[in-house]
């Protein structure tokens, strides 16, 4: 007859430790997708993070530019004003000494992913530096018109135009004034501060991808994230589920059951039911063993009535005030062993016990408590049943005793 799977995994129970194994296999799988999850983030976030920082950064560099070129016009203007020096020398201070246009060229020239905005610096940069001929030619101007001595060294081979040669020191000064403010000197200038610009609108452009790139994969990574924890929940929670169902239950049940010295109940996963099995069967051997040692130690192997110890531990829990003791002593039971032989005297022994209980009601106990004398326990009896049993027994039944007893012995 076949058997389906569903009936022997109903008779045999599912294996606890295939469970166990699939669910630790699921948990570890799980644990992994996690771990790697958490990696995933870790470097989106570093991605973040770098992409913020280089933004800063260049920000910052193309500040600086922009600063550094507005810093330099505003010098130039301010000495073909007034030709003070100190403006002179600030302008030079700044184009080679302090050199923040060309120091923020090269920050931002180490970073490849922003080409596009250090392109659009570099054109700002070769703008300002056409610019600064202007800026020098004016210069050049002032120091003519002033006298100022020593002349920087950008600015002493430079040679004034054939229209500017003849003018006078104010005049010189008026020209030099009208080409750092003109509208072409400020449209130029324009020029370079919309490249700065367009460079930092890339960077922001640039910056801004990055940043919703990594916020995307951040939150596909925080969903993996969170659907791994909960399917690592639901894993925990099914194998504690599956531990208590089918191990720590059958266990506590069966402790209640050997509390009470009953077999335990065969539930629960496979191995406990190999166990509970297991268990009844020795239950069982241990409960015959124990029934056949009590036995065999409250019983007389020859009568099969209680013996001297079953009827002292019978005594020992009977109400005396409603119990009878009913002796019975085989006179010359000696003679019979020593003229017929022990074996014919333990045949009689056995017919008197049969006939003596038969006699009795099947809650009296009859005891063998010496070679020939018996004792019959008569419980719950009164005065007149006593009087009853005893001379039906000893009047009616000790004559076919004796009687049968010759015969046996007369047989041997």
């Amino acid at each position: 007859m076949t058997v389906s799977f569903k009936e022997q995994l109903r008779a045999e129970g599912i294996s606890l430790r295939f469970i166990h194994s699939v669910l630790i296999v699921v948990a570890l799988i799980v644990s992994w997708f996690l771990i790697y999850s958490t990696f995933r983030l870790t470097e989106t976030f570093l991605d973040v993070t770098e992409a913020t920082d280089q933004y800063i950064e260049m920000h910052k560099a193309a500040a600086e530019m922009m600063d550094a070129a507005d810093y330099l016009v505003e010098m130039v203007q301010r000495y073909t004003l007034d030709g003070n020096s100190v403006y002179l020398h600030n302008y030079f201070d700044e184009a080679f000494e302090a050199r923040r246009r060309e120091d923020a060229i090269e920050k931002m020239s180490v970073y490849d992913e922003e080409k596009a905005a250090v392109e659009k610096l570099r054109k700002a940069m070769e703008a300002s530096q056409e610019l600064a001929e202007t800026d020098y030619y004016a210069m050049k101007l002032v120091i003519e018109a002033t006298g100022y001595s020593p002349t920087p060294e950008p600015l002493r081979d430079i040679e004034l135009r054939p229209e500017h040669a003849h003018l006078s020191a104010w005049e010189k000064k008026a020209a030099a004034q009208h080409m750092v403010s003109d509208e072409d000197y400020y449209r130029r200038l324009d020029r370079i501060r919309a490249d700065m610009r367009q460079s930092l609108s890339k960077l922001e452009e640039r910056t801004r991808s990055v940043q919703l790139k990594s916020t995307a994969d951040m939150r596909r990574d925080l969903r993996g994230v969170r659907t791994v924890t909960i399917m690592q929940a639901i894993a925990i929670i099914l194998m504690t589920w599956a531990t208590v169902r089918l191990g720590v239950s059958p266990i506590l049940r069966a402790v209640d059951k050997i509390r009470e010295d009953s077999p335990i109940p065969v539930t629960g996963a496979n191995e406990f039911r190999y166990l509970a099995q297991a268990y009844n069967r020795m239950f069982e051997v241990y409960k015959s063993s124990v029934a056949s040692l009590s036995y065999k130690a409250s019983h007389d192997e020859l009568t099969k009535v209680y013996n001297r110890t079953g009827y002292d531990v019978l005594l020992s829990g009977v109400d005396l005030r409603t119990t009878s003791l009913v002796l019975l002593d085989l006179d010359r039971f000696k003679d019979v062993n020593d003229t017929y032989g022990h074996e014919t005297g333990d045949r009689i022994l056995c017919k008197v016990a049969a006939v003596v209980s038969r006699h009795f009601r099947n809650n009296d106990c009859v005891c063998r408590i010496g070679g020939d004398e018996f004792v019959t326990i008569m419980l719950h009896s009164g005065r007149a049943h006593q009087e009853l049993i005893a001379g039906k027994v000893f009047r009616q039944r000790g004559r076919r005793l004796r009687r049968r007893s010759r015969d046996d012995a007369a047989a041997f």
